[in-house]
């Protein structure tokens, strides 16, 4: 399950007190810190991300790696990504995946101070498929982002949070 990323050990949680009580103190203790950086995994004939891979942010050092999967799955890690490494084994694909330093929705954030995270579980009126899983949201001066679950990916999404969703606000 690594997917040839080298140091990706995923451990995958279902639900908000599960990803509170592994993630919780620390990724609270990520406020007032800058994003430095940001690394997503793209195939190299054509540029298209490969968003199954986590998403890596760097905070002054301190780095935090995303990564949604089935219907309701969420793990994150911590410093464990190396994202100047080769990813190794996928002979048998036929698009060669390698590590991307820039993003067009991400890049914005770079160089911001990071104001508050939270935890965002999603539930909607109509309980769909992805009822009960966890988004991770990083708030800064100039917007939000966050790492949602896909339906077995992951997705960006930019600005203001859907009103399904219910925030639990994370620290200060």
């Amino acid at each position: 399950m690594d997917m040839g990323i080298s140091g990706f050990k995923p451990s995958f949680l279902v639900g908000i007190e599960a990803v509170r009580q592994a993630h919780g103190s620390r990724l609270a203790a990520l406020v007032g810190r800058r994003l430095t950086g940001c690394a997503l995994v793209r195939f190299v004939e054509d540029g298209d991300w490969f968003a199954d891979c986590p998403v890596v942010l760097d905070f002054d050092g301190f780095q935090v790696e995303v990564c949604h999967s089935k219907l309701d799955e969420l793990s994150i890690g911590w410093n464990t990504i190396d994202t100047a490494a080769t990813i190794a084994g996928w002979e048998w694909f036929e698009l060669t995946p390698q590590w991307s330093h820039g993003d067009e929705r991400l890049d914005p954030f770079v160089g911001q101070e990071l104001r508050e995270v939270a935890l965002l579980e999603w539930w909607p009126a109509d309980r769909d498929l992805a009822a009960g899983t966890v988004a991770v949201e990083f708030a800064f001066a100039k917007g939000c982002l966050r790492i949602v679950n896909g339906l077995d990916e992951n997705r960006i999404e930019i600005g203001a949070a859907q009103p399904a969703y219910i925030r639990h606000r994370l620290g200060r």
